[in-house]
């Protein structure tokens, strides 16, 4: 019978797999960039891992193979390929290049490969034509070869938790940059996951040596802790990539919807030469880069329409209620306003011998100036007060 289907076993699947296909791209640009490949190889026997191991695709490799228990040595394979790949991905960030770094990243890959021929030589050797679903390592933790099988696959995932946790713990005083201490935090929290796994495991194989029962440790306490430690330690190698890029992009993002309200102002204002089209789904740095030009080309063409006098008013009026950034910004917005309503009646403003230009008071506060544009109540009392002021003025 078909063993059920798990969503504790799915879920951190589809999550690695997600992010393994975000990765694609990235690996297709730069395959020759080390990090870029490590990361992409590590997300990929994690995600191996946890496909063979869920209790169906065991059932289904079983079925389609006609080898009982084949899933161990593969998944197995893979969880040693991840950890060999996790350590020299935490060597990559602690230590500089150099010829040593590359001689001891070359030896663990040769040590882990070794292992891995060793997982298929001993469970070719064993006699396991039981299939077990669950239990497997306990319930062959006596069985010549299988016993051997299952001892390597845990010290050796033992032994590398062990040493990239102690290196973590020693770098970890001096990471400085954000990004990396959270990924520096998430990888060690996940292999005490895996060290938490490989405790259960021998615990519940070495009470089967001694005649005791303890399976429940190896089948019910154990797999929470290796599902945790694989999306852990994937996130932890993740976040230091994708979280300056995610950021930047959040950024960009909020920036590229801040200045609609100033592209929406000043679009009736004849573009000096026609642009490129860079449809929604377009990067949004390429969008926010043309929609800035396309604001500082109508703002030339807006120049001969822009009062200066008109902008200070504004300004000293704004300043009267709020700080210097925000006051920018309604002076600025007024104006643009009051400069596009000139351009489309044709009434450019009389600057005398000056020349026409929009200066660093509008062009270096557009960001502000987007933003006041969403306040038209706050442009209005601004508008009244500058009222106020000329009606005084004028009667003085």
């Amino acid at each position: 019978m078909s063993p059920d289907f798990h969503i504790p076993y799915i879920l951190p699947t589809v999550l690695l797999a997600v992010a393994l296909l975000f990765k694609a791209p990235t690996l297709v640009r730069v395959w020759r960039d080390p990090d870029v490949r490590a990361t992409t190889i590590l997300l990929a026997c994690a995600t191996a891992v946890l496909v063979v191991i869920t209790p169906i695709n065991i059932h289904r490799l079983n079925v389609w193979t006609g080898v009982p228990n084949i899933a161990a040595p593969w998944a197995y394979s893979f969880l040693t390929a991840f950890c060999a790949t996790g350590l020299t991905m935490i060597m990559r960030w602690r230590e500089p290049p150099s010829e040593r770094r590359r001689r001891r990243m070359i030896a663990i890959y040769w040590i882990y490969a070794a292992i891995i021929v060793a997982l298929w030589a001993t469970f070719l050797l064993a006699d396991v034509p039981e299939p077990r679903i669950y239990d497997l390592d306990t319930y062959y933790a006596s069985t010549l070869w299988m016993r051997e099988h299952t001892l390597l696959y845990v010290l050796a995932h033992m032994v590398s938790s062990l040493i990239a946790a102690y290196m973590l713990w020693k770098w970890f005083p001096e990471v400085t940059h954000r990004w990396l201490k959270a990924g520096v935090i998430f990888l060690q929290v996940g292999y005490a996951m895996g060290l938490v796994f490989d405790v259960a495991k021998l615990i519940a194989v070495a009470a089967r040596w001694t005649g005791t029962n303890l399976d429940w440790l190896s089948t019910k306490a154990a797999p929470p802790f290796a599902l945790l430690e694989a999306v852990l330690v994937a996130l932890g190698f993740i976040v230091p990539q994708a979280g300056p890029f995610l950021q930047k992009w959040g950024r960009d993002q909020a920036e590229y919807l801040r200045m609609r309200s100033l592209w929406r102002t000043v679009r009736t204002v004849s573009p000096a030469a026609a642009t490129v089209r860079i449809g929604f789904l377009g990067p949004v740095d390429l969008r926010l880069m043309q929609r800035e030009q396309r604001v500082y080309d109508a703002l030339l063409l807006l120049a001969p329409y822009f009062n200066p006098a008109s902008h200070q008013v504004a300004y000293t009026a704004a300043r009267a209620d709020h700080g210097d950034a925000t006051a920018r910004g309604i002076a600025g917005a007024i104006a643009i306003q009051d400069a596009t309503a000139a351009y489309r009646d044709k009434a450019p403003i009389d600057t005398s011998d000056e020349p026409s230009q929009i200066g660093p008071d509008v062009t270096d506060h557009l960001s502000a100036i987007a933003g006041a544009l969403y306040r038209p109540r706050a442009l209005d009392r601004v508008r009244g007060q500058m009222s106020s002021t000329e009606s005084v003025t004028e009667h003085a």
